[in-house]
């Protein structure tokens, strides 16, 4: 089969990787698509999305429709005569019409080994589970949210330090060779196969929400230390602790005996023990309001009175 001309659709830095893998390859990307730009920071400037910065590097012609609903967005696609559509963390959801453009279709790169964490947070959500593997998926696209039969996919296994960082740059590096892979096939004149996903397993991975942050230390610490790995590098966990609220960049759970939920246990600069349901949550690096993230050494340091003491 001759070049491939690909329609690419993406947003945020976890397809970066995917847009590249692209670019170096012997195909040809017709067009880029990512969302419109955004507000961000403190002066609330609009800002490029990662895809479109990438895209414009290489002189790649940007579509930024606020939906791909009406005839002028499709009618632009339509016109760059793209042979596939691959779509990663684009962010907006793709019409029947749109995916029946390209005549193999639209792609997409899923962050988890479907059928389980399927939607907007599968990284995170595999972490805070105590999921053992995850891995990312090449799927065909259909109309439901991400319930397209799975043509090729790659595992890996969560470690105990992972983080949703961590683990989100390892999928991504995965899911740039997933994508490789199935592009290498269809060059070649072979399609993937398509295996429909199960029926069984199916879970959804709810976006993530600053509310989700704040610990409630009536839960087990496992659980909690869990969610302070997967909810770093956002939302970031946070506690209340003696009158201050304080985010959790690093925590591991140990064991306890069952006391008061909240109650400081131990403070040395190996950790901080905080009771919890079950077990204690030691914290290892925190950041007070307005500061930044510190060892907990130094935040004892900051506030002395936390220092060896057994509050209730």
């Amino acid at each position: 089969m001759t070049q491939l001309r690909i329609a690419f659709a993406g947003t945020p830095d976890f397809a970066v990787p995917m847009l590249t893998a692209v670019l170096d390859g012997p195909h040809a990307v017709v067009g880029v698509w990512t969302q419109p730009d955004r507000p961000a920071g403190r002066g609330r400037q609009l800002h490029a999305s990662p895809i479109k910065k990438l895209a414009q590097r290489h002189q790649i012609a940007v579509h930024q429709p606020q939906s791909l609903k009406s005839p002028e967005a499709q009618d632009a696609l339509r016109a760059l005569k793209p042979d596939l559509m691959v779509v990663v963390a684009y962010g907006l959801l793709l019409p029947k019409a749109v995916l029946a453009i390209p005549r193999f279709g639209g792609w997409n790169v899923h962050a988890s080994l479907l059928p389980r964490w399927r939607g907007a947070a599968p990284i995170q959500r595999a972490i805070e589970a105590g999921d053992a593997r995850t891995g990312v998926c090449l799927m065909q696209m259909e109309a439901g949210l991400d319930t397209g039969p799975v043509l090729l996919a790659l595992d890996t296994a969560i470690a105990p330090d992972d983080t949703g960082q961590t683990l989100h740059d390892r999928l991504a590096a995965l899911g740039a060779q997933v994508l490789k892979d199935g592009l290498a096939l269809l060059r070649a004149g072979i399609r993937p196969v398509a295996q429909a996903q199960p029926a069984a397993g199916a879970t959804y991975a709810k976006k993530l929400d600053k509310a989700e942050a704040l610990l409630d230390l009536g839960q087990p610490a496992v659980v909690l230390a869990r969610k302070v790995r997967a909810f770093t590098p956002w939302p970031i966990a946070a506690l209340d602790l003696d009158g201050e609220r304080i985010r959790v960049h690093a925590a591991q759970a140990i064991d306890a005996p069952p006391t008061t939920p909240g109650r400081v246990l131990a403070a040395s600069r190996d950790g901080l023990d905080i009771a919890t349901g079950v077990g204690a949550l030691r914290l290892l690096s925190v950041q007070r309001p307005g500061g930044r993230a510190m060892a907990i050494g130094d935040y004892l340091n900051a506030r002395p009175a936390l220092r060896g003491a057994t509050l209730p």
